[in-house]
């Protein structure tokens, strides 16, 4: 594990399943058609509850750099922040990734939350490169606990031993 903090805030890099953490949001990567979708999404699903589905069916869509909000069922967290992130070789990835953080960090101020869970948005399916999304993760998380949030604890989620270079290389820039 990881960590910096900002202030009276903490953003953080552990290792797990986000399904699992203890948070009250976790952050989950979706296409357009708000759909979960197989692989993981089809676990949220079997784990939460067909709910969460309904849900975002209710929705419809999610357009890319944008976050919505649904129950996560019977997941130990209350919410899941759906977002829409850039995909691979898509054009100015990473204006995208930085406005669906940004956008998913809203959601959960919205919702009140003070701990948050973030995945390595985009880097399995949609193969944005790791040390992009690091960078860009890392940096506007950083920069919004900076600037007067309510979030406590920001925790980047990191599944694959590959993710755990780059963002610790990036939690340790500049300490």
């Amino acid at each position: 594990m990881v960590e910096r903090t900002i202030g009276d805030k903490r953003l953080r890099m552990v290792r797990g399943d986000i399904t699992e953490i203890d948070v009250e949001a976790f952050v989950f990567d979706i296409t357009e058609n708000a759909k979960l979708g197989s692989g993981f999404g089809g676990a949220i699903q079997q784990r939460g509850g067909i709910a969460i589905q309904k849900e975002l069916d209710e929705i419809g869509s999610v357009p890319t750099g944008e976050a919505v909000v649904t129950q996560a069922g019977i997941l130990k967290a209350d919410y899941i922040i759906h977002v829409n992130g850039p995909k691979f070789r898509e054009e100015d990835e990473k204006h995208k990734l930085e406005s669906v953080v940004k956008s998913a960090l809203a959601r959960a101020e919205e919702k009140g939350v003070k701990r948050v869970a973030f995945p390595p948005i985009g880097t399995g399916m949609y193969q944005v490169p790791l040390d992009l999304c690091a960078n860009v993760m890392v940096d506007t998380i950083s920069r919004h606990l900076a600037n007067g949030s309510n979030l406590d604890e920001v925790l980047i989620v990191v599944r694959d031993p590959r993710e755990i270079t780059p963002f610790e290389a990036k939690f340790k820039e500049g300490v």
